[in-house]
């Protein structure tokens, strides 16, 4: 299950690059560089780019899993409501760097993806929120349906809708571009392991997930640009972020799941019952108690995560291939077909495909007025986790009669706002220097 879960992350980027949908959330920000990548005809160079990356960022991960797991459990103990909910508000933040041309427009995109993410009964209160009396939203909108909808179906919109047969992207055959892609990722191994640094911290963090890592890791990198990079414009350097954190996650993710039982994703959940089903109790004693068994799983994922470079090497050029080689009449209706079917599959509800399909058409409407996909998934994600720590936090913080020390008392929380900030602040601040430099030159 550990193979399966670790071979899934990185499999999200084949249809994240190739057609500009993520294969899983955490595929988001792969899209913002993968996917211009291909349409200029470097699609198997971005797939051996994704590819090195995740394997770098898994065995990050899994190291991690492997020697620090005790001490790196505390710190997703150390996390309170107050910290989730700046979490969230610093991914948030996050909007800036994901806005291309319009801030406005990106700030308007995170605000509609919050707006959509109170659809439904709150958590809390249990109050039925936007539903306009229909018992199919009282569920609120399944982030992955929606992830399909705003994504995918644009792009199959866009496809019916322009003459040629086939992809308008090059079909030069260049091989793996191995040793090209090995050059893009040396030459920015910083980013690779701060990326993959970040993944495996946020991967920690209960409910986080590799789509929050990944778009942390790419704003992280687009704030750190070189001279020269173009981020969301066909750059390696977004790739190879995006791909590194979210692989790190795996690793990440199992820390709390098998030293404190609390999963840090859905998957995560699902492996934790199959070890409960096992007859294995989670907890710091498992690692002393149940060693032969924890260890054979952690070297296992590990090596699992080895074996996705050839094998990813060989299913990314043949899925290249492949997809440029169809023709449309062919492609459009079964990456249609599979995104019904998949959409159905998530809860086995008719509904979900509708609200994917709504969504999807409104997602084409505002990517015409220049409002991009992914802000809004942002704030759909990130809606819940900001919603439900504000509420948690500020309940304790009334009970307690310390309502400022709630949320400005704690010294994580005081980490993230400052952190927040000088995400915020700080692209504007070089971008003065870099002016003020410019000016005094001349």
């Amino acid at each position: 299950m550990g193979a399966i879960y670790t071979g899934a992350i990185y499999g999200g980027a084949y249809a994240a690059i190739l057609l500009n949908t993520p294969g899983t959330p955490s595929a988001i920000a792969t899209t913002l560089d993968g996917f211009p990548m291909a349409k200029r005809g470097d699609g198997d160079l971005a797939m051996t780019i994704a590819c090195l990356a995740s394997v770098v960022g898994g065995i990050v991960g899994a190291l991690a899993l492997l020697t620090l797991a005790p001490p790196l459990s505390k710190v997703a103990l150390s996390f309170g409501p107050a910290e989730y909910f700046w979490l969230a508000i610093f991914g948030l933040s996050l909007i800036a760097a994901l806005s291309e041309g319009s801030l406005l427009k990106g700030l308007a995109g995170g605000a509609f993806g919050l707006l959509v993410s109170c659809v439904g009964v709150a958590e809390i209160s249990a109050d039925v929120r936007l539903t306009f009396g229909s018992h199919t939203l009282i569920s609120g909108i399944n982030v992955v349906a929606a992830l399909i909808g705003l994504f995918c179906i644009p792009v199959l919109i866009d496809l019916v809708s322009t003459p040629e047969r086939h992809l308008k992207i090059e079909t030069e055959q260049r091989g793996f571009r191995l040793g090209e892609a090995f050059a893009h990722v040396w030459r920015e191994k910083l980013t690779l392991i701060r990326s993959s640094m970040i993944g495996t911290i946020v991967g920690i963090l209960p409910g986080a997930g590799g789509s929050v890592a990944g778009l942390v890791a790419y704003s992280e990198a687009r704030r750190t640009a070189k001279p020269g990079q173009s981020f969301g414009k066909g750059e390696p350097a977004g790739v190879i972020a995006s791909e590194s954190s979210n692989n790190a996650t795996v690793g990440g993710g199992f820390i709390p799941t098998l030293v404190l039982g609390i999963p840090g994703t859905p998957p995560d959940a699902v492996i934790l019952g199959a070890l409960l089903v096992q007859g294995l109790r989670t907890g710091p004693s498992l690692f002393t108690e149940k060693a032969t068994i924890v260890y054979t799983f952690i070297w296992g994922l590990m090596f699992a995560t080895i074996l996705m470079l050839p094998v990813g090497l060989l299913l990314g050029r043949y899925a290249y291939k492949s997809i440029v080689a169809m023709p449309k009449a062919i492609l459009v209706p079964a990456v249609a077909f599979m995104t019904i079917i998949g959409t159905y599959a998530i809860n086995n509800n008719v509904s979900d495909v509708v609200i994917m399909i709504v969504l999807g058409v409104i997602g084409w409407v505002l990517g015409r007025f220049g409002y991009l996909a992914s802000p809004i998934v942002l704030g759909l994600i990130l809606g819940p986790i900001a919603e439900q720590g504000f509420v948690q936090a500020w309940t304790i913080g009334v009970a307690r009669e310390d309502l400022f020390g709630m949320f400005f008392g704690r010294p994580i929380s005081l980490g993230i706002i400052l952190f927040t900030l000088f995400s915020l602040f700080s692209p504007i601040l070089i971008e003065k220097w870099k002016r003020r430099s410019a000016l005094n030159e001349r």
